[in-house]
């Protein structure tokens, strides 16, 4: 169906429409995610630091059980949100992926150059520097917490700046974060994967064979995917590979093709149109003349064929997962304990170690590698951008926070390193984002 109605179509003006403006307004604002997510945060930490504590604990280990006959799953309320709803996020990722890979700044070497370049800095430093902070030490399975970034944050925090921010480096920022996300994966799927289970291995295979089968017989239907999507999510579960590889496996199996042009769709919509008026009758009498229903549903078909099953999904499940399963993750995972302990838990080797992968590796990393990439003519800076707004660029890079606690939580699992792991990310966050905000609002004073 067609996402939206056409700008300037007269809406009725219902109770409901005026009760939910205010909300429509607020979700179509670029930074809208950014800040439920920092809401999120917040209610996290305060809850997870007040009286009720305990509560915040005893939520989120609430055992949910579902199965059918014997074969039973059963995790808690937190399991289930990193191991499920994660799922749908990392599946909006591979939707992303897929995308600037085929038609986006992925999709030539050339475009593709700055960004890559970039993002392996901007991954590989800071990991070299945790691991230079912990070398020979108990926490080394955190080496990749500093690798990642998070674009809600950062794309929300270039938001703020409204119009003086070029949308060249907002693209930029885009592809950088898009390449870190494959290389979270690819991080995920070889370092964090636990006993391998051949069983529910090769019943993954075998389900993803159907879905690459439907892709190319251009099945179309989202249904399709979704219900092999699930048996693929649960065959990945129980084979020991992480959940949510199952989300970026599917992603890429979901068609991109287009069944009808844009000439074709332009055709016949003025048809249509053109048939709908000639219909005769009365011309409210839409609901009780079949010749109008028959063009309406005929638009209504052309209008999705005229769309890729990738986008249509993208655009349907972006803002779920900016608005609900990022903000419910942050909500799950961002309360820690600040009391006493802090200021020790900011000095120990596992905390700086992330720290200093964001703050300082993600810069160091991120210029480094595009200077390098620039200086042997494999691409350039778009134009618009200038080498301020790449180093402001470099520092909200730094923000890690939902990836970055995504990969502590398979590094170490519950415990006094995951607990610190966190305060590492928020306080490494809080200064990249900081600083990235004052570097940015400088490079682009001039702007209007």
């Amino acid at each position: 169906m067609c996402a939206k109605l056409p700008v300037g179509l007269p809406a009725a003006a219902r109770p409901i429409d005026r009760l939910l403006s205010p909300i429509q307004d607020f979700l179509r604002i670029e930074a809208a995610g950014g800040i439920l997510l920092l809401a999120a945060t917040a209610i996290a930490l305060i809850w997870a630091n007040s009286p009720w504590a305990q509560s915040y604990h005893d939520f989120w280990h609430i055992r949910i059980s579902i199965g059918i006959g014997s074969f039973q799953l059963s995790h808690s309320l937190g399991h289930w949100v990193n191991d499920g709803l994660m799922v749908i996020f990392f599946f909006v990722v591979g939707l992303e992926i897929k995308r600037e890979m085929l038609v986006g700044e992925l999709a030539s070497v050339r475009k593709a150059t700055i960004p890559i370049a970039a993002a392996i800095g901007g991954m590989a430093v800071p990991a070299i520097i945790y691991v230079a902070v912990n070398a020979g030490g108990p926490a080394m399975d955190g080496w990749a917490i500093p690798c990642a970034t998070d674009i809600a944050f950062a794309l929300g925090i270039m938001a703020m700046l409204g119009k003086r921010v070029p949308v060249q480096l907002k693209v930029f920022l885009m592809a950088l974060a898009i390449v870190d996300d494959i290389g979270a994966v690819v991080i995920i799927a070889l370092f964090y994967t636990g006993d391998l289970h051949v069983i529910a291995l090769a019943a993954a295979g075998g389900i993803l064979v159907a879905l690459v089968a439907a892709n190319l017989l251009h099945v179309r239907r989202p249904v399709v995917y979704a219900i092999l999507g699930v048996f693929l999510w649960v065959a990945v579960l129980e084979s020991g590979i992480h959940a949510t590889i199952a989300g970026v496996l599917l992603a890429f199996t979901i068609p991109a093709s287009f069944r009808i042009q844009g000439a074709e769709f332009v055709a016949f919509a003025r048809r249509a149109v053109d048939e709908f008026e000639n219909a005769g009758g009365n011309k409210n009498d839409s609901m009780t003349n079949p010749e109008r229903q028959r063009w309406v549903h005929g638009l209504e078909t052309a209008c999705e064929h005229v769309q890729t099953p990738l986008l249509r999904l993208e655009h349907s499940l972006h803002p779920v997962t900016s608005f609900v399963i990022v903000p419910v993750f942050a909500l799950a995972n961002a309360g820690v304990t600040l009391g006493a302990g802090l200021g020790e838990a900011l000095t120990t080797r596992l905390s700086l170690g992330i720290m200093l992968g964001l703050v300082l590796g993600k810069q160091i990393g991120i210029m480094l590698c595009t200077w390098l990439a620039v200086k042997l003519n494999l691409g350039s800076l778009a134009d618009g951008i200038n080498w301020k707004h790449v180093y402001a660029a470099s520092w909200l890079a730094g923000i890690g926070f939902t990836m970055s606690i995504f990969i502590a939580n398979l590094g170490f699992g519950p415990g006094p390193n995951l607990e610190t792991a966190k305060i590492g990310v928020l306080g490494g966050s809080l200064v990249a984002g900081v600083v990235g905000f004052v570097l940015l609002r400088a490079a682009t004073s001039a702007r209007t």
